[in-house]
């Protein structure tokens, strides 16, 4: 499978796909390199020989256009779902569902998802092996008590907190 580098106001991104759609993202790293070489081990891809086709350009483009500030909602992005469980699935697609500038709780997740406050930390864990990061936008899920716990993309918490802020999203400071 290929992937492509893109730059962004954020750094290099990464980006992987196959006829099915996007196989995996990838947040900047802190050099190019570490953003490849993470990118083509969770994507199992390899850097694309040609350029990437219109429909992942696109995506490309909006994600661009996202980090600069101009907000794009990634909903109905094609991905390919094989990669996933149904769980997962069912939880990709309640994040995807939160626009920019909005947050909701693991536990709203899962509640939404039929299954009660106590799957929380079942959201939490398919949140944390999200393939496509920002896509999917995982970093608008946050703690019950809206604090930014839990992001396993590169910068962790820094990274979620710069990716709310960026969005608008309401932030509090202890």
């Amino acid at each position: 499978m290929p992937h492509a580098l893109l730059s962004t106001k954020f750094g290099t991104c990464g980006i992987a796909w196959n006829d099915a759609g996007l196989t995996g993202f990838q947040l900047p790293e802190e050099t190019e390199e570490l953003t490849e070489q993470h990118l083509a081990r969770k994507a199992r891809s390899q850097l694309a020989a040609e350029p990437p086709p219109e429909w992942v350009r696109r995506v490309i483009a909006r994600v661009q256009q996202h980090l600069e500030g101009q907000l794009q909602d990634f909903a109905g992005t094609k991905l390919d779902w094989s990669r996933v469980t149904d769980f997962q699935q069912a939880v990709y697609l309640q994040a995807q569902a939160i626009k920019p500038g909005h947050k909701k709780s693991y536990g709203e997740i899962a509640r939404l998802m039929a299954l009660g406050n106590e799957a929380a930390r079942a959201v939490g864990v398919a949140l944390a092996t999200n393939p496509w990061p920002l896509i999917v936008p995982c970093h608008r899920v946050v703690s019950a008590g809206d604090k930014m716990t839990g992001f396993s993309a590169p910068g962790g918490v820094r990274t979620k907190t710069r990716l709310l802020a960026l969005e608008g999203a309401e932030l509090l400071s202890e």
